[in-house]
């Protein structure tokens, strides 16, 4: 997983390094209590990648055929964390051949030989918790072949990175990073002999853990869906390496599994990738079913929220809406002002989208990627929803501002489709004006119509929007309502410019039509994926229009066109699923 990588105050960079260093004195590991089980899963077409010397991480790809991976110069902290994590091990593990163990060992004894006495930037509670999870699943890939003295530099490096993590668990940033330092401390107190004494404290951190950060719901503050991927995965693997080594699984642990699975049932497409909002992408292939799988948790949510957004489902067709409030505080720092925008996958095929994280691709991108016109949602006068706060001094991170604290929703049935109705307050302060959006899904999946209102609703609210109209010397208010398209979704205007027709490479066609009153457009657009090495060129659909009276209507609608069959066997494997794509060009 890409994710932003947190900047860190100085007196906890500080603690890392002190440690980090006192760690070169601790004494070596023997062996392993008993045999690790991998749990992690890669992706053989990027090891393949790996073995030819195509570093990409965070986006950036460095060739590098003859070239260790540490005597590479890292681009930016988000190439060098993603290296320091060891994720690349999984990816080597799963090709698995000589070759590939040749790369990982000499890989492995190159960080030790570089970093392995407390140096360097991968001495972070949750890269290093990243790191030992990585070693112990692969360690029987990664010792297979080697010398006496290499083995016993590997376990050496692990007991020294083990008592760092036990000292500084506690200095990794509440969410994720805590849960990976947390189970890399599991990790190595179940597996590692002379370490057994740190597992059970490990356990109840990781148990108060589960009660502080996974609320209700089943949701983290973030509420970045494949965050909570990340969260649900290290919590399954630490439950299942307790089953196998004969532990009982804490209450609390058990309970927030219990919880999470419903909630990533609910933000789980139709293709099997989650929804993207708030920073988070799909996920690699396969992981959340897997995650899913492993986890023995079968419940699904009842009707209502899951982690604050909505999901409507019918036939092939799933829609994913972010209804609620914007998080807050320093879980915004990735947030986006994307409340009361949705996704539609119809089968395996996204159909709208939103833009996705610019983390990857810079910081102008990032701050693209966070505002409302990236995502498909109504957006005032070119105004988001809610405001980036000024970079932090020292840091640079920029929280979530201003936005909607009153987000009303209600999900229920019409006569012949499953509705959702949500508002937000995120423009009363600037224009008055109170979006309502409507979404209507049909029993069969088949069709979706929605509506977009603009209210200015209280006499407070009339003022705001009058001044609003007087600064626009009486033209209005203007709007546009935007519909991001997935980048193999083939768009064009129909009908004399009165629809849209979509095409998927399913071979279903799905047609956009309005009610005539506003302007409608095809524009371009962006897809920003992790993994790729620029953003890719995609399109949008939007309606434009002014707002000129205290309350204005939008309708819409979104079907597939008649002789689309009710079932369409989707055999067509994508491009990037049996080809490498890491160098192609994505214009």
């Amino acid at each position: 997983m890409s994710i932003a990588v947190p900047a860190v105050p100085r007196s906890t960079r500080f603690l890392n390094r002190y440690y980090a260093r006192l760690s070169a004195r601790q004494r070596a590991a023997t062996g392993f209590v008993s045999q690790p089980e991998p749990r992690t899963v890669g992706s053989f077409a990027r090891g393949r990648q790996l073995i030819g010397g195509n570093l990409l991480f965070a986006g950036t790809l460095i060739e590098a055929p003859d070239t260790s991976l540490w005597a590479v110069n890292a681009p930016d902290p988000a190439y060098e964390a993603e290296r320091q994590g060891f994720g690349w091990l999984d990816d080597l593990a799963a090709i698995g051949d000589r070759q590939a163990r040749a790369r990982a060992q000499g890989w492995l004894l190159d960080w030790i030989d570089t970093y392995g006495r407390g140096t360097g930037p991968g001495w972070t509670p949750d890269l290093t918790g990243r790191r030992i999870v990585r070693w112990i699943n692969h360690a029987i890939f990664l010792l297979r072949g080697l010398e006496r003295d290499d083995s016993e530099r590997f376990y050496r490096a692990l007991a020294r990175q083990t008592w760092f993590l036990n000292k500084r668990w506690q200095g990794a940033s509440p969410g994720l990073p805590r849960f990976e330092a947390l189970t890399g401390l599991v990790f190595a107190g179940l597996s590692l002999e002379g370490m057994e004494a740190l597992a059970d404290p490990a356990l109840r951190a990781m148990a108060s853990e589960c009660e502080d950060q996974i609320d209700d719901q089943g949701g983290l503050a973030t509420r970045n869906p494949e965050e909570l991927l990340e969260v649900f995965m290290l919590l399954t693997w630490s439950s299942a390496a307790l089953h196998e080594a004969g532990r009982g699984v804490p209450q609390p642990h058990v309970a927030a599994i219990e919880r999470i699975a419903p909630t990533l049932r609910t933000l789980r497409h139709s293709d099997g990738g989650l929804a993207r909002f708030h920073g988070g992408g799909r996920g690699l292939e396969g992981r959340l079913d897997h995650a899913l799988a492993a986890s023995h948790v079968t419940q699904r949510h009842a009707d209502g929220l899951a982690m604050g957004y909505a999901r409507l489902s019918a036939g092939r067709t799933s829609i994913i809406v972010d209804a609620s409030e914007p998080p807050h505080g320093k879980a915004s720092y990735n947030a986006h002002a994307s409340t009361l925008a949705f996704e539609l996958t119809s089968g395996r095929r996204p159909l709208v989208v939103n833009c996705g994280s610019g983390v990857s691709f810079g910081v102008d991108w990032r701050r693209a990627g966070r505002a409302t016109p990236s995502h498909s949602v109504l957006c005032v006068d070119g105004f988001s929803s809610a405001r980036l706060s000024e970079p932090e001094r020292g840091t640079g991170r920029e929280a979530l501002i201003d936005g909607p604290d009153y987000v009303p929703i209600e999900m229920s049935e019409a006569p012949d489709a499953v509705r959702f109705q949500g508002g937000h307050n995120g423009y009363v302060p600037s224009h008055g004006l109170t979006l309502a959006r409507t979404l209507e899904l049909t029993f069969d999946g088949r069709g979706l119509a929605g509506e977009d209102m603009l209210l200015a609703m209280e006499d407070a609210d009339k003022i705001r929007f009058d001044r609003a109209m007087d600064t626009a010397r009486l033209g209005g208010v203007g709007f546009d309502v935007r519909f991001h398209l997935h980048p193999d979704v083939d768009a064009s205007v129909d009908l004399g410019g009165a629809a849209v027709s979509l095409a998927l490479k399913s071979g279903e066609i799905w047609v956009f039509r309005h009610e005539g009153v506003h302007d409608l457009s095809l524009q371009a657009s962006v897809f920003l994926e992790k993994g790729r090495l620029k953003p890719r060129a995609t399109k949008q659909i939007v309606l434009s229009g002014r707002a000129m009276e205290y309350a204005t209507r939008i309708r819409w609608s979104l079907s597939k066109a008649q002789d689309t069959a009710i079932a369409v066997r989707d055999l067509r494997r994508d491009e990037s699923e049996i080809v490498d794509t890491l160098m192609e060009d994505p214009y």
